[in-house]
């Protein structure tokens, strides 16, 4: 039976919680505050990688995570994710790109109802999915934490290519 590391880290948009298994990391959820005891003092080779990597994230020095990932989904889930993480830093794509991409394009519904059940936000970076007319739409973070790293990646891609 696999064993679940689990780890809260503070980071610009919140606290995320992080969850590995037998060396691959599972889940990547906004919140935190609901986990009666916080699991401080985990030592955990996946969640030390994720945590260092989400920090140079946020402070503009990584735009691609290199991290081993085992999200659970359904075949048309998971076909979603992989096309997610295509999606360039600090650019976007609408929900009927991807379905375009993955050789679907009536199912931009379906991939908006895959993205809203993403379990590794930001680095299946379901955020950089927009609506066909520019606006910014559901994600499980809230709007405003979805504009923030918006903002965030694009202000360091403009540092980078500057």
């Amino acid at each position: 039976m696999p064993k679940t590391q689990i780890r809260i880290v503070d980071s610009p948009v919140g606290r995320l919680w992080l969850a590995a298994e037998d060396g691959w990391l599972t889940e990547l959820r906004f919140g935190g505050e609901e986990i009666c005891a916080r699991p401080d003092g985990v030592n955990d080779a996946v969640l030390d990688a994720a945590e260092r990597q989400l920090a140079e994230y946020f402070c503009g020095e990584r735009q691609v995570f290199d991290l081993p990932l085992k999200p659970r989904g359904t075949p048309f889930q998971l076909e979603d994710w992989r096309a997610l993480r295509e999606i360039p830093y600090g650019e976007t794509a609408t929900y009927g790109d991807i379905a375009r991409r993955i050789g679907r394009p009536r199912a931009y519904r379906a991939v908006g109802m895959a993205n809203h059940s993403n379990p590794i936000s930001i680095i299946v970076p379901c955020h950089r999915v927009i609506g066909s007319d520019g606006s910014l739409t559901g994600y499980g973070g809230g709007l405003e934490i979805k504009r923030q790293l918006l903002e965030l990646e694009r202000k360091w891609k403009q540092n980078v290519e500057v």
